[in-house]
């Protein structure tokens, strides 16, 4: 079945389209939106791998001039040495502004390919094709991209728009269980934040990679992100419930140098931990914690803080989070399942949500 969502942004309207078995077809429709324009992919290694013979048979089908520019895989990726790389190959490219730039793959992709599109020429057009869970269910739609310092995760970003937005839901089919989980925390996140059906749904649902049913699932993450980028492009209002869970897994990222936890299990380490805190400071209802924890286990999440970990070096690295202002900080918490808000703090406070 074929969903389409259209973005209106104040910035760009765009198109969403989920549907199973894009991108075999996916060469067709890039040469019908870009004739005539060079297309520079980029990717990184696991794809290649993977979808490599497709892939350049996609393009081949484009009928444009096109490049690949192939990134190790992994969250190191996301770095301004790897932006230097990246602008060199479009660069020799002859890439101009009439051009386009296609990011193939996760988060990690997405979003050091957003940043390039956004910043090389003071902007390329830029198409999403999200090849992971998360980047279908979050990443992909809302134009945030970024790159990593080693002080902190996102540090550094724009807000730039795609063009388009193709998700292929059968993408999933090769992810491991390591992977679908990691998409699974952000899922988990948009439930309880603004869907109580949803999450129900997910407490009942037995079987997360049936074909129709993640692609039923994906429509309606991407259509609850759409209601928030609409209202808050900028991420100073509804849309901040989007971090709910990730000021703390941001933190817990970097403190493991992005090698042990992902982060869709960061952020699911994350959400439980702040809610078992602002559950018994009587800022979330009963019981709230206890059905997340259900949940995030029956899905393989991580439910705890890692054993021995640092508490005051990950409050510290908490507060070097993007969405600290001055001395406050903005959490995300949960009224109850179905329902976030945002709770400012001071900096003196974010160890009572660790502790």
């Amino acid at each position: 079945m074929r969903h389409s969502l259209t973005i209106n942004m104040k910035s760009r309207k765009y198109q969403v389209i989920i549907e199973s078995g894009l991108f075999q077809t996916i060469g067709n429709k890039l040469g019908e939106h870009f004739a005539g324009k060079k297309i520079a992919l980029i990717t990184d290694e696991n794809i290649q791998k993977i979808y490599g013979s497709l892939l350049k048979k996609q393009l081949n089908a484009s009928h444009c001039e096109w490049e690949t520019i192939i990134l190790p895989a992994g969250d190191t990726s996301k770095s301004f040495d790897t932006l230097t790389v990246i602008y060199k190959r479009l660069i020799d490219f002859q890439i101009t502004r009439d051009d386009v730039i296609v990011s193939l793959g996760g988060g990690v992709v997405g979003d050091i390919s957003g940043f390039a599109a956004a910043t090389f020429l003071r902007g390329v057009e830029f198409v999403q094709i999200p090849t992971t869970l998360i980047g279908q269910v979050d990443s992909s739609i809302g134009g945030k991209n970024s790159v990593n310092l080693p002080e902190g995760k996102n540090l550094v970003g724009t807000f730039y728009q795609p063009t388009f937005v193709y998700i292929d839901p059968d993408f999933v089919k090769t992810l491991s269980d390591y992977h679908m989980a990691d998409g699974m925390a952000e899922i988990i996140k948009y439930a309880c934040v603004a869907d109580a059906d949803l999450f129900s749904d997910l407490i009942r649902m037995n079987n997360y990679r049936d074909a129709k049913l993640i692609e039923s699932i994906i429509y309606r993450c991407c259509l609850i992100k759409k209601q928030m980028i609409e209202h808050d492009e900028k991420d100073q209002g509804v849309r901040m419930l989007t971090n709910f869970g990730h000021t703390i897994g941001h933190a817990i990222e970097n403190l493991y140098d992005y090698r042990i936890y992902g982060h869709g299990q960061a952020v699911a380490i994350g959400m439980q931990t702040i809610t078992e805190h602002s559950e018994a400071m009587g800022l979330t209802r009963i019981n709230t914690s206890a059905m997340l924890k259900e949940l995030l286990l029956e899905y393989g999440l991580p439910a705890e803080l890692p054993p021995g970990i640092d508490r005051e070096l990950l409050a510290q690295t908490m507060m070097k989070d993007k969405k600290r202002r001055g001395n406050k900080m903005n959490l995300v918490l949960l009224e109850k399942i179905g329902t976030g808000y945002i709770y400012p703090i001071e900096k003196a406070e974010i160890r009572k949500f660790i502790d």
